[in-house]
């Protein structure tokens, strides 16, 4: 059996997707060993991985694109924090090869300079990617805005024209300094984001058609496994087992992003319908609002247990929220506040899954209307879950891993 590194981000949305994946490669009897964020470590020890924290300057460059004005200048933040934590990330990741001998790599899409460093290394390795990716297709508006998929040849110059404004740009930008690691890690330089991507022999992508916009030019090393969903354990509150109504789940970001006022305005337009509001603020503090007698609010409780009784879920757009209520068949309404979020929000309109409300138009009439049209949408939701599920998420995953990169890595060295 192998050895298997893995690597994240200093993000809990970004490790929690990646958890059911190593929980399926352990029982099948490899051994885990895991970097990831400082407060994690104990969890997953718990699990029975061999964990440590990720080089401590990583985590201390935060993200302030929620001070962006636009979209396009929140995806040029996020891409420079990715840069600035790459130059810690590189080293770090080679650290920690070099301390555990891995058979096999596994590494985060955000942490770039850890890529670089698996691409370095000369042994399998894969990449994972909870969110949806920024890749160019003939199939697919451009990555950023939020755009709905282009019609007629209107639509295929605007798709034309804000992709080289919107990739093209943050292309020129991150370009420099991430061929500059490149650079110090012995690699040829690279020109574009798909070139980088591609580079890397397996990518485990979180979601699957129709919620992602099918497409004819996937490239071959993508996988979609589903969303892969996971909660920490933890024993519900006794008050949900209580609830009689209709549940409506209200949830914010996980790293801060100044998204808190979802919760308010939510439990505002919400507090005289016939529904319980339960709301998850987890970056935020419950104690600064005001809570009508139909809600409860925590910083942290397991969505899990809400989702099987919820009529619908409002989230911020973030790619972990979302599809966890939809692979449970409840509707969203989502409120993108920036990241990928405005990409999400769009695919949870465009597969008639629910609705969007844009955070700049976040009132409470207009929720209270959004929250009640996706509440129709059940339909599409169930669909959505059923696609999930045909992927065969953490089992599909591990497969991948296994035939793609361990067996045939064990093939070329003639093991």
């Amino acid at each position: 059996m192998a050895r298997i590194l893995a690597y994240t981000s200093p993000g809990r949305s970004h490790l929690f997707p990646l958890t059911p994946i190593l929980d399926e490669l352990h029982r099948r009897g490899h051994q885990i060993v895991l970097r990831t964020l400082a407060s994690q470590v104990a969890l997953m020890q718990a699990r029975g991985f061999d964990a440590a924290p990720i080089s401590a300057p990583i985590e201390a460059i935060e993200h302030d694109d929620w001070r962006a004005r636009n979209p396009l200048q929140s995806v040029r933040q996020n891409a420079a924090v990715f840069c600035a934590r790459a130059e810690h990330d590189a080293p770090d990741l080679n650290q920690a090869i070099a301390d555990t001998n891995p058979d096999a790599l596994l590494v985060d899409i955000n942490s770039w300079g850890a890529l670089s460093a698996a691409e370095a290394w000369g042994g399998p390795w894969a990449v994972f990617c909870p969110y949806p990716l920024a890749l160019r297709s003939d199939d697919a508006p451009p990555f950023g805005p939020g755009f709905a998929p282009a019609r007629g040849p209107l639509g295929r110059v605007r798709d034309r024209l804000v992709r080289s404004l919107v990739l093209g740009g943050v292309e020129r930008q991150v370009r420099p300094a991430l061929n500059g690691i490149r650079e110090q890690m012995g690699l040829e330089p690279v020109a574009t984001v798909e070139e980088w991507f591609n580079d890397a022999p397996l990518l485990l992508y979180m979601t699957a058609e129709p919620f992602e916009y099918p497409r004819r030019d996937w490239p071959e090393n993508v996988v979609m496994v589903g969303p892969c969903a996971w909660d920490p354990p933890s024993d519900p509150p006794q008050w949900l087992g209580q609830i009689t109504q209709p549940i409506v789940l209200v949830n914010t970001s996980t790293e801060f992003q100044n998204d808190g006022r979802l919760v308010q305005v939510a439990l505002q337009a919400l507090a005289q319908e016939p529904v319980t509001v339960v709301a998850t603020l987890p970056a935020g503090d419950p104690a600064s609002l005001q809570i009508p007698a139909n809600a409860h609010v925590e910083r942290f409780i397991p969505h899990t247990p809400v989702l099987e009784h919820a009529a619908c879920a409002v989230t911020h757009g973030g790619m972990g929220s979302t599809q966890k209520a939809l692979a449970h068949g409840v509707p969203v309404c989502a409120v993108p506040f920036g990241r990928d979020q405005l990409e999400v929000a769009r695919r949870v309109e465009v597969a008639q899954a629910g609705t969007r409300l844009p955070a700049k138009r976040l009132r409470a009439d207009r929720l209270r209307v959004k929250v009640r049209e996706a509440m129709t949408c059940t339909e599409g939701a169930r669909r959505i879950a059923a696609a999930f599920a045909a992927t065969g998420g953490p089992r599909t995953a591990a497969d991948a891993f296994q035939t793609r990169l361990l067996r045939q890595a064990a093939t070329t060295s003639g093991g």
